[in-house]
Order: C-alpha cells, then sequence, then structure tokens
C-alpha cells in the first residue's frame, strides 16, 4: 500500500520551485539538478524573492533591542543573516548613528568600529525558507514565479494573473503580520500591559 504524502509540508523548496515552473509552462521535476540552467534559475529567483521579501522587516523576523556584546577588540562582528541593524531607540538617544560595513557595526557619529559596551539593537533577520510562516512562502513563490514569467515568457497576461495571487498572498502576509504583531495605537511599548476602557465593565457592577 502507497504511503500517503505529508498533507501539511505543501511549501517545501521542491515544490514552490515546480510552481514557479509551472506557471511558466515547464514541466514539474522531482528533485533539484542545479546542472539544469532553467531550474538553477528559477531557485535563485526564489531564494532573491525570499531574502526581498525578508528584508522588508516582518513580525516572525524583526527583533528589538537585541543585545550584541563587543567581541576581545571591541568590535562587533555582524552575522550573515542580517539584513539589517540599528541602534534601538535611536530616534530619542542620538548619541550613536550606527550602520553595516565591512561586516561590522560602524558608528558614523562617532568615526568608530569600537563598541566598549553592550550595544542594543532592532534586527531584521534572514532566515531559511523553510522557515517562513506558510503564509509568506507563498508570498515569496508567488512573487518568484512573476519574475520568472517576466524574464522567460514575456507574456503580459500570465504576468498579470500571477500578479493578482502575489496581491492576495500579500494581503494574507498582511493579516499575519496585524493579527502576530498586538499592535495598538496608543504607543504601548513591548513588556508593558494596558486595558483600555470597555463599556461593559459597568453594567457589570
Amino acid at each position: 500500500m502507497a504511503t500517503r504524502p505529508n498533507q501539511y509540508n505543501t511549501d517545501t523548496e521542491l515544490s514552490s520551485v515546480n510552481s514557479i515552473l509551472a506557471a511558466i509552462g515547464s514541466a514539474p521535476v522531482t528533485s533539484l539538478d542545479f546542472a539544469n540552467p532553467e531550474i538553477a534559475l528559477v531557485y535563485n529567483l526564489l531564494q532573491e524573492c525570499c531574502a526581498d521579501v525578508q528584508a522588508e522587516g516582518w513580525v516572525f523576523n524583526r527583533e528589538d533591542r537585541f543585545p550584541i556584546q563587543p567581541d576581545e577588540n571591541n568590535f562587533i562582528i555582524i552575522p550573515d543573516n542580517v539584513a539589517r541593524i540599528d541602534i534601538s531607540d535611536g530616534q530619542i538617544y542620538r548619541d550613536c548613528d550606527v550602520v553595516m560595513r565591512q561586516g561590522q557595526l560602524y558608528d558614523k557619529l562617532n568615526h568608530t568600529y569600537e563598541f566598549k559596551d553592550t550595544v542594543y539593537c532592532d534586527i531584521t533577520w534572514l532566515f531559511e525558507y523553510r522557515d517562513l510562516p506558510m503564509v509568506f512562502r507563498r508570498y515569496v513563490t508567488y512573487r518568484a514565479a512573476g519574475r520568472a514569467a517576466a524574464q522567460l515568457m514575456m507574456d503580459k497576461e500570465q504576468v498579470q494573473l500571477i500578479t493578482a495571487q502575489e496581491s492576495f498572498s500579500r494581503s494574507a502576509c498582511m493579516e499575519y503580520e496585524c493579527n502576530q504583531g498586538d499592535y495598538t495605537f496608543f504607543g504601548t511599548p513591548p513588556g508593558t500591559a494596558y486595558r483600555s476602557y470597555q463599556p461593559y465593565r459597568t453594567l457589570a457592577r
């Protein structure tokens, strides 16, 4: 008796590559053979879109006030999977202005690579494709399919159809962002609590 495939892990790199191939009218593959130029191109498009989407900064890959210790030379080496990094509360405390430079954290205000104390940073991380939430894997796939169709097919109608699917999947990402982020227009900072006035509590007295 044949084993039933996993119904839940449907957005793997292979399945996403096959979705992109289907969008451009190519046959699916059973493995990622990078000796095939078309497979290599589609896979690269998938990875590029994965990085582009994550670089925007979402609730699942954005981390605020992340402590970083300088090394023995007082340098802060930035990991390869960092897309963005900035000093926490930099819009309030103007004694430091950092950027990524030559793989390290550089202070433009004080013109130095050296940091003596722990630095708290707001970081946007880059994760592997398999570690993205499902709605983001779908969005990345449609975005890469649109690029592939534009580059390989030159079919405006097909590109428009894929773009419509891409817009719908981005809406799902925005819904995920709003629900998971627990944002409030009151500006309540993380690590605090605030309960707004609820009229029913007056009636419950």
